[in-house]
């Protein structure tokens, strides 16, 4: 892996992007989006990852997340990535769930798989994670908005709080699908809490 793409700092708060392979829309369905949430629940159970915000989208994820000593952010992004893979993979080849692009997408994973090094016969995710160290107060408030208006933007919703599979709803009205750490109080003022999260400090 490029030094570019590598988390340096495993427990402060990154920035980071999952993207599936040819930017195949994968998340059109609810079931694979549960897989993900899924995955984060175990993960921040047994494996110490925190997450501050998130949306998943038709073929891509951004979250701010760290990781709890001892555990590395690093290898729980791949054990994440691993999983969900497996199970993306196995709930496509089995015929008994519902899926009209089965073929045409399991085709899609074969080819990447194909272009790429390695033993498997399908590949769901790009292998970078593209982390952008959020080192302070600002910086990460400014990739939190952004998260959350990934929906808006792709003209989805109208507010960021109506799509589901965010954190902006968490933000806004105090729950979501997914329990997150929230770095600030008010949805709407500058009204922020970082009480948990230590940034270093800037000369």
């Amino acid at each position: 892996m490029s030094a570019k793409y590598k988390i340096r700092d495993q427990h402060g708060l990154n920035f980071l992007t999952c993207t599936i392979c040819g930017w195949v829309d994968i998340f059109n369905r609810a079931e694979y989006r549960d897989i993900i949430l899924e995955s984060w629940k175990y993960c921040s159970e047994h494996k110490g990852l925190q997450i501050w915000g998130y949306v998943i989208m038709s073929n891509h994820i951004h979250m701010i997340a760290n990781t709890k000593a001892p555990y590395k952010l690093e290898a729980v992004m791949r054990d994440f990535k691993a999983y969900t893979a497996r199970r993306i993979i196995d709930s496509l080849l089995d015929k008994s769930i519902p899926e009209s692009r089965r073929e045409w997408l399991l085709y899609m994973l074969r080819y990447f798989a194909h272009h790429h090094k390695g033993a498997q016969q399908h590949q769901i995710w790009q292998h970078d994670n593209h982390p952008i160290e959020l080192y302070s107060e600002k910086v990460t408030i400014q990739k939190l908005r952004y998260i959350h208006g990934n929906p808006v933007r792709a003209k989805m919703v109208q507010k960021p709080e109506d799509w589901i599979y965010s954190s902006a709803s968490n933000y806004a009205e105090g729950h979501g699908v997914y329990d997150v750490k929230q770095l600030w109080t008010s949805f709407e003022e500058d009204s922020w809490f970082f009480g948990d999260v230590d940034f270093p400090t800037m000369d």
